[in-house]
Parts: structure tokens; C-alpha cells; sequence
């Protein structure tokens, strides 16, 4: 598959991951649709990108806003014509305990990890069937494989996701419809500076494992070989990604093994 010439609608374009995959389809000739709540850096990555300023929309959307998702879409094709992939990346981590957290928060990440997600691919779907193809390429993580200290309503709306797209997955691939879904491990970006502490607000600090990860271009790398490559799911990360192996296998060394990760 060459992303040439194809309408790529990006969420969360304006950092992290979902920045370094605007710049690695730029690269491959795609037409972009850069979505995010801060348009200032939606407009500096814009500038940024090797392609031509007419073959890059930018358009500013708030994921838990799901009632306009439909009249973005509108808007996509309205500019464009069709859409070829979408890319689900926008989300929200969290750095709390469970017990710790009042369920108002809860909702907050589940309605942008996992509602503001669906509600946005359900608002694509119907021109992928109309045109008899297209592409979502789902930023999941491996929260979504397993929990984690910290994570509860993350890893939950992460393992929602996991669910909601097989089932999409085996519904439409007959119609044309192709479904990866990206479990990133460590990867360095700005994730744990943006996660919900237990009253909403940012967690504003650098965790030591994402600092280490990978970088978000090398990601971005790995992301577009495995669209390419028609894939269902990929893990992509350092050592950390050998836990969700582990896990499927050999489940009480899993579990000694992950009480000993540093809570963080």
C-alpha cells in the first residue's frame, strides 16, 4: 500500500505521535486532515510538513464534542472528496488510583479515549462503505493488553477500544475496510505531562519510563510498515512490549513480574 495521493485525517496532530505520522505520510505524499483542540500548533505543525499548504487541512475538534463528529466528516470530504484513513490518535492518560478518583473523572477519560474515538470513526464509516475501502489505524497502547498502577480508567477505556474494533474489524473488512490496531509501549512523548491526576487536572511532570521510550518519529516509522503491511495489530516499544507475550503465556509470571514495575 503506498499513501500517495490519500485523504489521511490525523487526531491529536498537534503533538507526540500523532505529529511524527502527520510528517511520515507527508512524506509519503498523503493529502492531511490535522485535528486537535490547540489550533496554534496544529498551524506550527502544518508549516512544518514537506507538502504543498493546499494539500493540508487543518481542523480544530474537541473528541468529547461527539454530536459535530458527522459535520466534521462532512467537511473532510466537503474539502477533499473522500476519505482514505483515519487515524484515532487523539486521548488523554491518567495518573491516579483507582480509589483516588472520583467517577466524574472516570467519565472524562472514558468519553475521550473511548467514546470521542467511536463516535468519530462511526462518523467515518459510512463513506469507507460507500467507497468500498479505507482505513483506521487505532492508537490503543498496551494498557489495553493488561493494567497498571495508576491506569485504571485508561487501561479500561483502552481494553473498550480493543473490543469495539475487532468486532468493527470482522463486520466491514468484507466491505473493503481495514482495521490496525497500535498498542504503543515507552514511548517519548508528552503523554505523562498531559495525564488527569485523580481531581482533573494535569499531571504536569515527566515519567522516567516515558523519557526513556522510544521516540515518537521512530514510532510514526513503525505505525505506517504495519499499515502498509495490512496488519490487524502491532506492538511497538522496547523491552516493556514483551510483557503482553508473557502475560498471554505464562500469566503468574506475568503477574509477579508487573508488581515489581515501578508505580509511576
Amino acid at each position: 500500500m503506498t499513501y500517495q495521493h490519500k485523504i489521511v485525517w490525523i487526531t491529536g496532530a498537534s503533538s507526540g505521535i500523532g505529529e511524527a505520522l502527520a510528517q511520515a505520510f507527508a512524506k509519503q505524499g498523503a493529502k492531511l486532515v490535522l485535528s486537535a483542540r490547540r489550533v496554534d500548533e496544529l498551524e506550527r505543525v502544518a508549516k512544518s510538513l514537506s507538502i504543498a499548504a493546499e494539500h493540508i487541512f487543518i481542523l480544530p475538534l474537541d473528541l468529547t464534542q461527539t454530536e459535530l463528529h458527522a459535520g466534521f466528516a462532512e467537511q473532510v470530504v466537503a474539502r477533499f472528496g473522500r476519505i482514505d484513513v483515519l487515524v484515532n490518535n487523539g486521548g488523554v492518560s491518567q495518573r491516579a488510583l483507582a480509589q483516588d478518583s472520583p467517577l466524574d473523572v472516570d467519565r472524562k477519560i472514558m468519553e475521550v479515549n473511548y467514546f470521542g474515538n467511536i463516535a468519530l470513526a462511526k462518523a467515518v464509516l459510512p463513506y469507507f462503505l460507500n467507497q468500498k475501502s479505507g482505513q483506521f489505524i487505532i492508537i490503543s497502547s498496551i494498557a489495553g493488553k493488561f493494567g497498571f498502577w495508576f491506569r485504571s480508567a485508561y487501561s479500561a477505556a483502552k481494553h473498550a477500544l480493543h473490543g469495539f474494533y475487532e468486532s468493527l474489524r470482522m463486520e466491514t473488512e468484507q466491505h473493503g475496510v481495514n482495521v490496525l490496531l497500535v498498542c504503543p509501549g515507552k514511548i517519548n512523548t508528552n503523554i505523562s505531562v498531559n495525564a488527569l491526576k485523580a481531581d482533573g487536572s494535569r499531571h504536569e511532570k515527566m515519567d522516567d519510563a516515558t523519557a526513556a521510550g522510544i521516540s515518537a518519529e521512530a514510532c510514526a516509522h513503525q505505525i505506517i510498515q504495519a499499515a502498509q503491511a495490512g496488519k490487524e495489530e502491532v506492538l511497538i516499544g522496547g523491552r516493556e512490549i514483551k510483557a503482553v507475550w508473557i502475560k498471554r503465556h505464562f500469566p503468574k509470571l506475568f503477574g509477579r513480574i508487573i508488581r515489581k514495575q515501578k508505580p509511576e
